[in-house]
């Protein structure tokens, strides 16, 4: 009974303080000591790359996506291979644009510059702070961003397979790849928001509109409007550099009309039209599309939980001299 006790002491006692240990390595003033001003200057070096291109928003936020699922929020995504294995190299990542990288990259450079917080900030609280900020300035909420990762050393193509969500992919399998990162539907739907901004190459749908395995060869789900304005903007046998927006409504403002899009039949990939589809998810589409203050507090909620995933401490990581390669 005694030895019962004992364990039972250990199980709730001193595993949640090593939970809660573990949580308190990510804090939002983490560098208040090393690099005090270190939100400032990221922001700074965010509106100048803005300035330059819209592009820098969609293009940074979906890079902090990319770089969460694969093998946590540990900035592996940006390491350069010269021989092509690395994560970036992978077919999943080549559409990835290079705006993204580069905003990461000119925020790094201009922490450097200051003295006292050279060498101190890793590239992986870079992007995450980067990714807040393209959100706000899009239009989106501003939220605290926890910080203390480390980079991660290591950067393989092989670690790609499976890892990223599909355009082609339903609710089943969204769920299912959400969830592996404790993530929830919410979380899922929410995210999924982030769509409201940037745009995907015209090889990415053209199945739903030429060769879907239906009667008319559309995708029935899509609106018939939107599937000629679709047809107009991606011909058959179009260039493969053609890109076209994945909100075609507001497709420069992060916003909640994404998901009046879905109600309307005009989610541009699959997986977003699934959300709307599935009666599994609808609800959360409806409540988003009628209460933006509703999808935005989920959203920040799903971008801090997504801000914890595998996040690299002690040994395990580094604070990159170049964020595009490891130390």
């Amino acid at each position: 009974m005694h030895s019962q006790c004992l364990l039972l002491y250990l199980f709730f006692c001193l595993v949640p303080s090593l939970i809660v240990t573990i949580d308190a390595e990510l804090r939002p003033d983490y560098y208040r000591k090393s690099c005090p001003n270190v939100e400032r200057i990221v922001r700074s070096a965010v509106e100048e790359k803005l300035k330059q291109t819209f592009t820098t928003a969609p293009a940074t936020l979906r890079l902090f996506f990319h770089d969460c699922f694969i093998q946590g929020c540990d900035a592996s995504i940006i390491i350069f291979s010269s021989n092509g294995t690395a994560e970036k190299d992978h077919p999943d990542n080549i559409s990835l644009a290079g705006d993204g990288f580069d905003t990461v990259i000119k925020a790094k450079a201009a922490i450097d510059r200051v003295p006292h917080c050279k060498n101190k900030v890793s590239c992986a609280d870079i992007l995450a702070m980067a990714a807040r900020d393209v959100v706000q300035m899009a239009g989106g909420p501003y939220y605290a961003v926890e910080l203390g990762r480390l980079d991660g050393k290591i950067s393989t193509i092989a670690n790609v397979p499976n890892k990223l969500p599909q355009p082609n992919f339903r609710l089943g399998k969204l769920k299912a790849m959400f969830a592996s990162h404790g993530l929830s539907v919410t979380d899922l739907v929410a995210l999924s928001g982030a769509h409201s901004i940037g745009s995907s190459h015209c090889t990415r749908v053209s199945r739903r509109i030429y060769t879907f395995k239906s009667k008319t060869r559309v995708d029935p789900t899509l609106n018939p409007e939107y599937v000629e304005e679709l047809k107009q903007s991606c011909p058959r046998n179009v260039n493969p550099n053609v890109a076209i927006h994945l909100d075609p409504t507001t497709p420069e403002t992060f916003d909640n009309v994404y998901y009046k899009n879905l109600q309307q039949g005009k989610g541009l990939f699959t997986s977003d039209q699934s959300l709307f589809v599935d009666p599994k998810s609808r609800n959360i589409v409806n409540l988003f599309s009628s209460n933006k203050t509703a999808f935005e507090q989920a959203f920040v909620s799903a971008m801090t939980k997504l801000g914890r995933v595998g996040v690299k401490t002690g040994k395990n990581g580094e604070i990159r001299r170049d964020c595009a390669i490891v130390n």
